[in-house]
């Protein structure tokens, strides 16, 4: 099964859309394995975003996402990165379709409410940055035959 790291940003956290923003993961199928509410330390956040160090974004990437309190989770569940990273919609709001997170919360470039994994490699990564192992659970979310055939025809 796979998993992904999802952070809900200072931004979705202030406007009250956490529970807006989980519930669109849970009606796709996808289960929370672990999550937590937290401040993102400024030395979490440079280990986190350290492939973007030197880009000119960088700095108001840091400055961004240690402002307020987030909401961190792992998701599990087939294909759960693509899925998670199709409901969030393209990076900068205005460019994101209706109907997915950023397309319906967000207009602008900074404040994009969601950060997601993009790979199974930075998914194991970051989670390791938030989540012990023994933080995460393991289970068959009830009905979940339903939602991923085993057999796709």
């Amino acid at each position: 099964m796979e998993r992904t790291l999802i952070i809900l940003k200072p931004d979705a956290v202030q406007r009250r859309l956490i529970g807006r923003v989980i519930q669109r993961f849970e009606d796709k199928g996808l289960a929370i394995v672990g999550m937590k509410l937290m401040h993102i330390s400024r030395e979490l956040a440079e280990r986190h975003y350290a492939p973007h160090k030197g880009k000119p974004f960088y700095p108001g990437l840091i400055d961004y996402i240690t402002r307020g309190p987030v909401v961190v989770m792992v998701l599990a569940g087939e294909r759960c990165i693509e899925i998670a990273r199709a409901l969030m919609g393209k990076t900068f709001g205005y460019e994101a379709a209706p109907g997915t997170i950023r397309g319906d919360f967000s207009a602008g470039r900074t404040f994009n409410l969601v950060h997601g994994s993009d790979s199974p490699e930075s998914a194991a990564a970051e989670i390791a940055l938030y989540f012990k192992p023994a933080d995460l659970l393991e289970y068959t979310p009830a009905g979940s035959e339903w939602v991923f055939a085993r057999n796709d025809v």
